[in-house]
C-alpha cells in the first residue's frame, strides 16, 4: 500500500509546497461544505444528504489529478470531487433540493451523480472506449464505494475495460462499510484492488486518508489509462459520519476494527503533517475556513433564490408515456397537495 504521511518528507515526494497547500485549502473548503450541508439537512432544507467526512483526501486529490478534459462519473457521495473540479457549491446544493436548473453556468466534464449503485461504471467504460476510438488524449474516472463492487455492473465494466484497453480509471473509495455491511462480509478477496487481476489489468491500493499519496497514485493511474492500460485504484478510508442522514451507525460501528491511521480525521492528520513540514502555520486553517464560510453563505442564497420546481416534474422523463400506476400516483398527489395547500402541482 502506498503512503506518504509518516513515511516521507514533502521534499521526498513529487510535489512542491504550493501543491501541498492547495490540497489542504481544498480539503478545508470541502469540510466546510459538508458540515454546512449536514446542518441544512437537519433543519429540513433538503430531504437527505450523504456526508463525505473522511473521504476528502481521496476525492480532492483524485480530482486534482484529472485533466480538465477528463470525464468524471461520480456516485452520490462525490460532492468534494465535483466542487474541486469547478462545479459551484450552489449547484451542488440546488441538486440536493431537487433542481435540474441551476443559478450559475458551468461547463465541467462531469456526468450527473449516480444514485443507483454502480450504474455509472459501464457508462464510464463506454465513454472511455469512445475517447479511444476518436483518438482523444483523455480518460474517464469512475468513482464508487466498496459496496458497488458486489454489483454486476462492476464486473461487466471492468471486463469490458480489460478486453478493450479502455482509458479508464476505476476509483474505489473503500470506507469500510457498504451502509452497515463490513467489507469482510462482502468479499473473501484480500482486497478490492486485487480484483483487477481477473480482468487483465493492474490494481493499486493506497492510503486514502493521505492526499499526497492519492494524488501520486491517481496521476500515475491516469497516465497509464491514457496509454490504454485501465487501472483499479482502491483508497482505504473511513467514514467518519453516517452513510446518509437517515442512517444510524451506532448500531453497527462497534464491529469496526481498523488501525489508527485509517480512522484518524484526514484533515487534522494532513494539517499536522504540513505544520511539521513548515508548509503552513497555525492560522492557515482558520483563514481558509473564513473564506469558505462566506462562499457558502453566497451558495445557499443562490440555491434558495431558485423557484421551486413543479411537483409534476416527479413524473417526467421516466417513461415516454405515463403508465396507469403513474397516473394513479399523480391523482393522489393532486388531492394531497390540495388538502394540505402545497403549491407546485400544475394541470
Amino acid at each position: 500500500m502506498h503512503r506518504v504521511i509518516g513515511e516521507r518528507s514533502l521534499s521526498e515526494t513529487p510535489f512542491d509546497e504550493t501543491t501541498a497547500r492547495e490540497l489542504f485549502a481544498e480539503m478545508v473548503r470541502a469540510r466546510a461544505f459538508d458540515e454546512r450541508a449536514l446542518a441544512l439537512q437537519r433543519r429540513g432544507w433538503m430531504a437527505g444528504y450523504p456526508p463525505f467526512a473522511g473521504g476528502e483526501a481521496t476525492q480532492i486529490a483524485a480530482a486534482r489529478a484529472m485533466a480538465e478534459e477528463d470525464w468524471l462519473f461520480p456516485t452520490y457521495r462525490a460532492n468534494a470531487m465535483q466542487i474541486t473540479r469547478g462545479v459551484p457549491m450552489s449547484d451542488v446544493l440546488a441538486f440536493r433540493r431537487g433542481h435540474d436548473e441551476f443559478s450559475s453556468e458551468h461547463d465541467v466534464a462531469n456526468f450527473p451523480q449516480a444514485v443507483p449503485i454502480a450504474t455509472q461504471l459501464p457508462h464510464a467504460v463506454g465513454t472511455a472506449m469512445a475517447m479511444d476510438y476518436r483518438g482523444d488524449d483523455s480518460a474517464a474516472v469512475a468513482y464508487f464505494g466498496d459496496g458497488a463492487t458486489s454489483e454486476g455492473d462492476f464486473h461487466e465494466a471492468l471486463n469490458f475495460a480489460g478486453v478493450h484497453d479502455a482509458p479508464c480509471v476505476f476509483l474505489c473509495e473503500n470506507n469500510g462499510w457498504a451502509i452497515s455491511l463490513p467489507r469482510s462480509e462482502q468479499t473473501a478477496a484480500d482486497s478490492i484492488a486485487i480484483k483487477a487481476e481477473a480482468y487483465g489489468f493492474e490494481g493499486r491500493q493506497v492510503d486514502g486518508m493521505d492526499p499526497l499519496a492519492v494524488l501520486e497514485i491517481m496521476t500515475d493511474a491516469l497516465a497509464a489509462a491514457r496509454d490504454g492500460n485501465p487501472v483499479l485504484v482502491e483508497t482505504l478510508t473511513y467514514r467518519l459520519g453516517p452513510h446518509t442522514t437517515s442512517d444510524d451507525p451506532s448500531v453497527y460501528e462497534e464491529r469496526a476494527d481498523f488501525p489508527d491511521w485509517r480512522t484518524e480525521d484526514p484533515l487534522d492528520r494532513y494539517e499536522t503533517y504540513l505544520l511539521d513540514q513548515r508548509v503552513i502555520d497555525g492560522a492557515t486553517r482558520s483563514e481558509i475556513e473564513t473564506k469558505a464560510a462566506s462562499e457558502l453563505d453566497d451558495a445557499v442564497e443562490r440555491a434558495e433564490s431558485l423557484s421551486e420546481p413543479p411537483l409534476d416534474e416527479l413524473f417526467e422523463h421516466v417513461y415516454a408515456e405515463s403508465t396507469p400506476r403513474q397516473r394513479e400516483q399523480q391523482t393522489w398527489l393532486d388531492s394531497h397537495a390540495e388538502r394540505y395547500g402545497i403549491d407546485g402541482v400544475e394541470r
